[in-house]
């Protein structure tokens, strides 16, 4: 069946099934593969888009569900988000990396003027194998003070 998304402002025609999560439409139609695979239950947050500004797990998101809603990955956020990326280098954050797509796709919600750590919390339930939380939360309070 063939379903057309929107993937970071470009029209993508995808030619899977309606099921189909809308992380492996990202990942193989659209070839954007800054959204990884982790879990495939949405828990772990390796997987996180934004659809139409809110982030979702797109391993539990079906294809036949997406609609119009504009999605925004990763490689799509241009000059948004400089400050947190800048941020996540100058406090070491990424160590093997892996989730680091869908924790700044997350954080992005946190980056307001000043985010007390309970709500960076509130928004940061990606999980992270290495353990880098502290430094995640430090990244995100540098961020929103530059």
């Amino acid at each position: 069946m063939a379903f057309t998304i929107e993937v970071n402002d470009h029209t993508v025609v995808v030619e899977m099934l309606g099921d189909t999560p809308l992380l492996w439409a990202i990942r193989e139609s659209a070839g954007l593969t800054g959204t990884k695979f982790g879990c495939g239950k949405g828990l772990c947050g390796a997987c996180t888009v934004h659809v139409d500004g809110r982030p979702v797990r797109s391993c539990s998101l079906a294809l036949s569900h997406v609609g119009k809603s504009k999605i925004t990955t990763i490689e799509g956020l241009g000059t948004q988000g400089e400050k947190l990326r800048a941020a996540w280098i100058a406090e070491q954050v990424p160590q093997c990396g892996y989730c680091q797509s869908g924790m700044i796709m997350a954080a992005l919600l946190a980056e307001k003027s000043k985010p007390s750590d309970e709500d960076i919390a509130n928004v940061m339930t990606n999980l992270c194998r290495c353990g880098t939380y502290v430094r995640i939360r430090h990244a995100i309070h540098r961020a929103a003070e530059a």
